[in-house]
């Protein structure tokens, strides 16, 4: 008697679908990486982290990286958290930057004792603007003196947006920061007074635009001033 044979068994649909977001990650498409990087979040998927993170590292469109931190702030962050402080110690820029990024978008505060000295003053400005937004957003408000030390040390670094940055940590840091941006107000370098006047421009009025800030800063230690009597 010949047996009935049985009909292969389809693979279940949802590792079906795992495999075409993890596919659709590496594809050479942006389009198809931006499709697959909302499908992770939309139905996030642990086995999705780890591979999400990678992209993260190596991925050269804005919006597509964009897309990768969102769909890791859809995971469980007891989950991703721990992945993304592995990636502060890659060796590329771009990887630890992204770690950054993402952590401060997910805002789990046990993440802050890997933001380190090291990253808030990495030699990669994109990586230290990164630390610096995540910093602001993660530290407890018993370390924000000792954080906001630790920026002051970056006053005048780097070009427009570098110092944007950097004030803007600042004031987000609020009056815990005014002393030690009067302090630095002494430093022999004309640029760092200037970045520090900017700043206290902005923490003072908010809505003021840097680049104003930044000229009345010039004048000012043109003048040879410190702008606080102003």
């Amino acid at each position: 008697m010949t047996m009935p044979k049985e009909k292969p068994k389809e693979k279940p649909k949802e590792n079906t679908s795992t495999m075409r977001v993890l596919q659709g990650l590496e594809h050479g498409s942006s389009s198809v990486r931006l499709q697959a990087a909302l499908a992770a979040g939309t139905t996030p998927d642990t086995r999705f982290i780890d591979r999400l993170i990678e992209r993260c590292a190596i991925e050269p469109e804005f919006h597509v990286r964009e897309m990768l931190t969102w769909a890791l702030t859809r995971h469980p962050s007891s989950t991703a958290v721990p992945y993304l402080v592995d990636e502060l110690r890659s060796e590329r820029a771009q990887a630890r930057s992204q770690a950054l990024h993402t952590l401060s978008k997910i805002g789990e505060r046990q993440a802050w004792p890997a933001i380190t000295r090291e990253l808030l003053t990495d030699a990669d400005d994109e990586v230290a603007r990164s630390a610096w937004r995540a910093a602001v957003v993660l530290v407890p408000e018993d370390e924000e003196p000792e954080l906001a030390r630790a920026l002051a040390t970056q006053l005048g670094r780097g070009g427009r947006e570098t110092r944007l940055s950097l004030s803007r940590a600042l004031v987000a840091l609020g009056e815990v920061a005014m002393p030690t941006l009067r302090a630095a107000m002494t430093d022999h370098d004309p640029g760092v007074r200037q970045h520090v006047i900017a700043t206290e421009r902005l923490l003072r009025n908010p809505d003021a635009g840097f680049d104003w800030a930044i000229e009345e800063a010039k004048r000012i230690v043109a003048l040879g001033t410190t702008g606080q009597e102003e």
